[in-house]
């Protein structure tokens, strides 16, 4: 099959100009029924370094094993629930999901507290912080300039003479910008070696 060619308008950047570029028909993909299991792992490593998961799930995993110890050691003797510390881990587990009032619980003062503090706690850290910090991930915008920005420029640079002053100096701040950006990283790469 070939790939046909038609010409597709663009809105322009100044008006009256008509910008038409080739417009490709590609392919249809077709649909994956197995799962992109080394895409999910460029997920969670992209993930894992651009924002802070991994530590925030470090520290809910030993505030669940802390909070789960401290319930056990308070109710050991004195509450038949929980009378071990895998019970206590899934008590707290029960408590972090909202369904700890469900189950029975601790009944001793320091129990309840440790299990009041715990469920508020691994409540706004799980749902709220990590829910966050995954939501953050797709929402931030890329280190690298987009190609619409490059596409931009390029083309106030075929329409160079035509620009205006402020677009002028919009062109400079933005170029100066990105290549300064470049440099940097292109310094911090070499030192880093």
């Amino acid at each position: 099959m070939e790939d046909k060619e038609t010409l597709e308008q663009i809105t322009p950047l100044l008006r009256g100009d008509k910008v038409l570029r080739v417009r490709r028909r590609r392919l249809r993909r077709r649909l994956r029924i197995t799962p992109d299991i080394p895409g999910l792992f460029r997920f969670l490593k992209q993930a894992s370094t651009e924002t802070p998961l991994i530590p925030l799930l470090l520290a809910l995993l030993v505030l669940w094993l802390l909070s789960s110890w401290g319930i056990y050691f308070a109710e050991r003797e004195l509450n038949g629930q929980i009378n071990s510390y895998g019970y206590a881990l899934w008590w707290a587990l029960a408590a972090m999901q909202t369904q700890g009032a469900n189950s029975p619980g601790p009944i001793t003062a320091l129990g309840v507290t440790i299990g009041s503090i715990w469920s508020l706690v691994s409540t706004i850290a799980f749902f709220g912080v990590i829910t966050t910090t995954l939501y953050a991930y797709f929402i931030l915008p890329k280190r690298r300039p987009s190609r619409e920005i490059v596409g931009a420029l390029q083309y106030n640079l075929e329409q160079f003479e035509n620009l205006s002053i402020d677009e002028l100096e919009v062109l400079r701040d933005t170029t100066v910008r990105l290549v300064d950006a470049q440099i940097k990283g292109l310094k911090q790469k070499s030192s880093g070696r």
